[in-house]
């Protein structure tokens, strides 16, 4: 590091990765530790509270002492120190062996300021870090065996094609789903009576809403069995409320407004990874113009927006593992991928996610009644010429979508998109992957002709 970077470190002022010492190691454990917690950061001593440099003297013995602290936290950790023009940089990593204590104590970074962590900080942290998961913790409220439900203990052990005659307090255990014949939180779920008296916020709440808002609700369902049941019965609501339309051909086929298996993946997705340690239902809301379901708990520890579909992290393990054996999910993280392609491939359009530290939620749009599905034939050559100007530089679906100010996938793909590709006026980037994320559309040669005479 050069002193220039170190200068520019201190003109961003102390934060959540930058403090100030300016001399010795009093409490620099604590420091250490609360970094190596959280995002890790820099530590730097000879610079006052201020910004002002003050040099450090006998660095050599600092830089062992600093080098002891870190090693002494529990675990120890190793950080990299460098001198720079009388400032020692104490870089501290954000550590894979969370949580480090330092003298019998844990710290976290919260902004500016090291803070010890309470009993409900410390539980929490765990959580959050994926170090105890609560679907393995047994459940005082479940008294075994009592609160078994034997119609869904024998439903489990049905689809999970398990041999009946086994001994049920043996298997239970076997699955993990019983622990010192005290029943886990995940066992509460599959196989109590009552899921929540046994999980506060366990059931199911379904609610069919008038227009576009919850001002009034039409219908509502509330869903409290067995994980099993639940999930059967709100994919049923799901389908009962939802518009169904008929396709004619050698035979009639129903055809529901949009991709069930979508949908059925977003419910189980929302009811494997919700944290059933927050307080309120799992919500499934059908408005006029879009699908809503809503779980407590935010994104898993680890997990972001940009990074959600690409990699597995289950909140609820034990939980997963069972759903995984009931062959109602994969264990790869690919739950998003598989909507995105059965929405593609029905089609309709790609859900929607939005998600912050206490709710997640995935939103699935639904045709408006005043969009048109069959546009006209002037319609039809003004929405052609305005794609292939567009189309000189290749674009997205999305961005054609915009620039007709249309929102439905499936309007947009049987009325404009497939006509302009099966007409040769425009032609995919990506014709060997036609799902790609990556594709886009570019006018063909064919286009460019039809652009010249339209402008004529």
């Amino acid at each position: 590091m050069t002193f220039a970077e170190v200068q520019t470190l201190i003109q961003t002022g102390e934060g959540q990765l930058l403090e100030f010492k300016e001399s010795g190691s009093s409490h620099l454990g604590r420091e250490i530790c609360s970094f190596a917690n959280s995002l890790g950061g820099r530590i730097l001593i000879g610079v006052s509270d201020d910004g002002t440099i003050r040099e450090v003297r006998n660095g050599n013995r600092l830089r062992s002492e600093i080098q002891s602290i870190a090693r002494n936290l529990d675990p120890p950790l190793m950080v990299s120190i460098e001198e720079v023009a009388g400032v020692l940089v104490v870089d501290v990593p954000s550590s894979r062996f969370k949580p480090h204590g330092s003298v019998g104590k844990f710290y976290l970074r919260e902004g500016a300021t090291c803070q010890q962590m309470g009993r409900d900080e410390i539980r929490e942290f765990f959580y959050q870090e994926g170090l105890v998961y609560f679907d393995e913790k047994g459940n005082e409220r479940f008294d075994w065996p009592d609160d078994l439900d034997q119609d869904a203990y024998d439903q489990m052990v049905r689809v999970c094609g398990i041999t009946p005659s086994l001994d049920r307090e043996q298997l239970l255990k076997n699955l993990g789903l019983l622990k010192n014949r005290s029943m886990t939180y995940a066992g509460s779920l599959l196989l109590g009576k009552g899921a929540s008296r046994l999980v506060p916020g366990a059931s199911v709440n379904c609610c069919l809403f008038q227009g576009t808002t919850k001002t009034r609700i039409l219908d509502q369902k509330i869903y409290d069995g067995d994980f099993l049941s639940n999930y059967h019965h709100a994919a049923n609501y799901l389908v009962a409320h939802l518009n169904t339309a008929y396709e004619i051909g050698f035979e009639r086929k129903e055809r529901l407004e949009l991709p069930e298996g979508a949908l059925r993946e977003a419910l189980l997705n929302a009811m494997g990874h919700r944290d059933y340690r927050k307080p309120g239902d799992l919500q499934v809301h059908i408005f006029q113009d879009r699908v809503e379901i809503v779980n407590p708990g935010g994104l898993v520890g680890g997990l972001t927006l940009d990074t959600l579909g690409t990699c597995s992290i289950p909140r609820n393990p034990l939980l997963f593992g069972m759903m995984h054996r009931m062959n109602l999910v994969e264990k790869v993280g690919s739950g998003l991928l598989r909507m995105n392609n059965m929405c593609t491939e029905y089609p309709s359009s790609p859900p929607e996610i939005d998600a912050d530290n206490e709710w997640y939620r995935i939103v699935f749009r639904r045709i408006a009644e005043t969009e048109q599905l069959t546009p006209g034939e002037a319609d039809v050559a003004q929405v052609t010429a305005q794609v292939a100007a567009f189309c000189r530089v290749p674009q997205s679906a999305r961005d054609i979508m915009r620039i007709l100010d249309l929102k439905h996938w499936k309007t947009f793909q049987e009325n404009y998109l497939k006509p302009l590709i099966v007409n040769g006026i425009l032609e995919m980037t990506i014709p060997d992957k036609p799902t790609s994320r990556l594709q886009k559309y570019r006018l063909t040669d064919k286009g460019r002709r039809f652009l010249k005479e339209s402008s004529q």
